[in-house]
């Protein structure tokens, strides 16, 4: 699995022109899924962005978590962050899940997320054309990969 988290001050998610999910202060996390991804990936990942300190204490120094600060978060899908770029100019995605791997894992994901951190945890909707609306804070954002724990 692999997750871009972005630390924002307000962001949102709108499906046909209805808004699914808003934050104010917290994360919108975008997920990659691939088709060896299981349960041990989303408990090191759910455990990691819960304590991730991004965000500033009272001296301004990243030493908070989303949890510290009472944050919330959402979760958007986006089989994009495996695409592979080696050859030619169109990219592949070989590498994403597909849906019938995807979609429960996705559901996981967000539900162990929701345990994990006792924070509120919005989302898209998987395989929707969405539009993601963010204000970055900082900017801070961080890639992270199951796959790479170093």
């Amino acid at each position: 699995m692999r997750v871009v988290i972005q630390r924002v001050s307000e962001a949102s998610v709108t499906i046909e022109e209805k808004i699914n999910a808003q934050i104010n202060l917290g994360l919108l996390i975008l997920l990659g899924i691939e088709e060896t991804d299981g349960q041990d990936d989303i408990d090191w990942l759910c455990k990691k962005i819960s304590q991730l300190r991004i965000f500033g204490d009272e001296d301004g120094k990243m030493n908070r978590s989303v949890q510290d600060v009472g944050g919330e978060m959402i979760v958007v899908s986006q089989f994009t962050l495996h695409a592979s770029t080696r050859k030619g100019n169109r990219p592949s995605y070989i590498q994403a899940a597909k849906p019938a791997v995807a979609i429960p894992l996705y559901e996981k994901f967000v539900e162990t997320l929701r345990t994990v951190s006792g924070l509120a945890v919005g989302t898209g909707k998987f395989g929707a054309d969405m539009k993601v609306a963010l204000l970055n804070d900082g900017p801070v954002t961080i890639v992270m990969d199951s796959k790479i724990k170093a």
